[in-house]
């Protein structure tokens, strides 16, 4: 019996050629889901652990600083990278440690890092440093000068510094902010500028 039967042109597979045509692309289908994991998993944020302290880093836990780091790096900004937020987060006060926020909070902070980001290109400068973003309750009560309420807590709020004076920054910000993107808060320090999107202006 022939392999093939042919009428006006059309091809019947045989069972056997079907059987054979549907392995070849079940092994067709299971490289290629392989080729996406590796693509999938070449896409993670590469990091310097040793920026970061030890003792840290292992309360933390490695896959979870991984893991908001490759959130951090689908936010793709332009001006500040995710190790900079995370180094904000690896801070102490005396025996007490920050943390990283909690994943339901990640979003929050998704606004303000691309409001950052908008600033910086404003400026046409990149954040030389986040001093400082989400704060755990227990480390926002040793910082001197925090308020009990404060947004930092939220993880919408970010202290940055960059490489020009925060009187320029504080303006971009607020210009930004009356074009309509976004709402929030402003704060001009000596030596940084706090930025937050609260949802609601208020100026410092």
């Amino acid at each position: 019996m022939p392999e093939l039967t042919t009428t006006s042109r059309i091809v019947c597979p045989t069972r056997r050629n079907f059987i054979a045509a549907t392995t070849v692309a079940a092994a067709g289908l299971a490289t290629s889901v392989r080729t996406s994991q590796a693509f999938l998993f070449r896409r993670s944020t590469p990091l310097d652990l040793s920026e970061l302290p030890p003792s840290w880093i292992a309360n933390q836990g490695v896959r979870s600083i991984q893991s908001y780091a490759d959130y951090l790096a689908g936010l793709r900004l332009q001006y500040v990278t995710p190790m900079q937020v995370i180094k904000s987060h690896a801070k102490n006060k005396g025996s007490v440690w920050n943390a990283l926020p909690v994943r339901s909070m990640w979003r929050d902070m998704g606004s303000s890092l691309k409001v950052t980001d908008k600033i910086a290109a404003e400026v046409g400068s990149p954040v030389r440093e986040v001093t400082s973003a989400y704060r755990s309750p227990a480390y926002n009560r040793r910082c001197p000068g925090a308020k009990s309420e404060s947004w930092h807590m939220k993880n919408c709020a970010l202290d940055l510094k960059f490489g020009t004076s925060t009187s320029r920054v504080a303006a971009a910000a607020r210009y930004l902010r009356s074009k309509g993107l976004f709402k929030g808060g402003v704060g001009q320090y000596s030596s940084f500028t706090h930025v937050d999107t609260r949802g609601h202006n208020v100026d410092w």
